[in-house]
């Protein structure tokens, strides 16, 4: 591709197989973070792509840092807003800090990173936004009112702003995974867990491959008669 490609949360899980794999496809990736720089130095170290570390709530920090990656690599191309974080807790019990926390990082990052980067799509005539959502976003889930509001805001976000810049050469689409094998569902409890697998027709839990595909295929040069869309890739545990 020769495009350069920023990934939020983008040093592990999802964001770093999706990082992986678009370098495979000849992409300069930045991988975003926040939080620990061992590990950051280590993926760096393992991937041999670039990180650079800010917080994607902070519309101030996105504008400054995505300046910064155009600076050392080039204007970017592609956009997957993929960082994400959550705070479960049914409604009677959760804290306001809780709900924003998920919102701002989950759904206006969206916004701030998606600012920082449209204005240069615009003018270039070509961009690939891609919005992380979620199967808990379209269906909904006990004891997630703030990440499901989050990821359901996104998929709305996403058609919006398809519709904003279809004209400009920019397609912005949405990938919603199911269940993944990452350290956010590792962290359910086993016997609960057992039972989604259940659900699942394909028997299986996804893996972070199978969601890195499918943002693969939406940044593609020739997928641009793809837009608004929302990509569902859950083993068939939702349909719609």
């Amino acid at each position: 591709m020769g495009r350069v490609a920023i990934v939020t949360g983008g040093t592990r899980g999802i964001g770093e197989q999706i990082g992986v794999d678009l370098k495979q496809k000849g992409c300069t990736v930045a991988a975003i973070y926040h939080g620990n720089d061992e590990a950051a130095k280590e993926f760096t170290e393992r991937n041999g792509i670039a990180t650079f570390k800010w917080d994607v709530s902070d519309f101030e920090a996105c504008e400054r840092g995505v300046r910064e990656v155009e600076a050392e690599l080039g204007p970017v191309d592609i956009l997957v807003n993929n960082a994400g974080i959550t705070r479960d807790g049914v409604m009677h019990k959760m804290t306001p800090d809780r709900w924003q926390a998920v919102i701002q990082t989950n759904l206006s990052s969206c916004y701030n990173m998606s600012h920082a980067v449209i204005s240069g799509m615009r003018d270039r005539g070509f961009g690939r936004i891609v919005n992380i959502g979620s199967v808990n976003g379209q269906a909904g889930q006990y004891g997630q009112v703030n990440y499901a509001a989050a990821k359901s805001g996104i998929h709305g976000f996403t058609k919006a702003l398809a519709y904003e810049c279809a004209a400009k050469g920019i397609t912005v689409n949405a990938v919603a995974p199911g269940y993944v094998e990452t350290d956010m569902v590792r962290a359910v409890p086993a016997d609960v867990l057992a039972k989604i697998v259940r659900k699942i027709p394909i028997g299986r839990l996804g893996n972070a491959h199978d969601i890195a595909r499918g943002v693969s295929f939406l940044v593609a040069d020739d997928a641009d008669f793809i837009t608004g869309s929302t990509l569902s890739i859950n083993g068939g545990y939702h349909m719609y």
